[in-house]
Parts: structure tokens; sequence; C-alpha cells
């Protein structure tokens, strides 16, 4: 299969919403079109995230991955977190993950940022190993905890 990856815009937001609402349905969401726009669009509009689309040879949307920019304190540098990355099931296993998530290193080092993290479920083992294959390393030496609001 061929693909291209570009940097996602609002132009493109009909293919990603598409993505999205996919992302989000396998997570357990319901199906909202609507809401997956209305999500992204906001992105878009405030900068508050960075899209990356990958399209096959048609033109059709088949992945993404978005990135949000933080900070360290401690190292004082940017880094993103990698928080989403979908590949439609009918592109899987060809390739499409690993080149959205080479593309997403290439674009955050070109921004400058001194690192890229990302939170996958314990049990994906397939995403940890395709994460390993490329260097992603676990973390070792910190528990990550949250607080629902």
């Amino acid at each position: 299969m061929s693909f291209q990856i570009q940097q996602g815009t609002i132009h493109d937001l009909e293919a990603l919403a598409v993505l999205f609402d996919g992302y989000r349905q396998f997570y357990g969401q319901p199906a909202d079109l609507a809401r997956a726009r209305s999500f992204l669009e906001e992105r878009s509009r405030q900068r508050e995230s960075l899209i990356l689309l990958a399209r096959n040879g048609q033109g059709e949307g088949i992945g993404f991955t978005q990135l949000y920019p933080l900070f360290s304190s401690v190292r004082t540098v940017r880094t993103y977190l990698l928080n989403d990355l979908f590949v439609s099931p009918n592109a899987r296993r060809q390739g499409v993950a690993a080149a959205l998530l080479n593309a997403a290193a290439e674009e955050a080092r070109s921004l400058g940022a001194a690192s890229l993290s990302l939170s996958t479920a314990l049990d994906n083992a397939a995403a940890q190993a395709l994460y390993e294959s490329l260097g992603w390393q676990r973390d070792r030496e910190f528990c990550e905890y949250g607080l629902a609001l």
C-alpha cells in the first residue's frame, strides 16, 4: 500500500473527524462524528495540537496521530505528548502506524522538542512491541497517576 503523511489542517477536518471518531470508538466511546469534528476544529483554531494525517494513494485518510505541546520544568525544555494514534482497520499492518510515529518524532525534533511521550494500555502488547521496535523506551523510573475531575 502506498501512502503519504502530511500535517493535518482545518482543510482536512472531514477526513480527520472520521478517523478521530473511529479512534474514540476503539476506546469504547459511542460514535459521535459531530463531537469528533467539533473537538478537532477547536484544537486547530486554538493551535493546541499538531496532527499528522496519513492518506492512501486515492487520497483517503487512513490514519493519524495527534501531539500536544508540553514542557518539562525540571529539564526546562519543550516536549510533546503523543496522545492519539489510530490507523483504519483496513490499513493496519502495512507500516502506517510506524510511519506516523517516525513522522511525529521528526516533526517534534524540527520544533525543538527534547522528547515525545505516550501511554498505552498495559495489555496492548502489539502497540508496545511497535513502540519498542522504533526505539521508544518504557519508563522504569516513574509511576504515572491521574485524578479524575
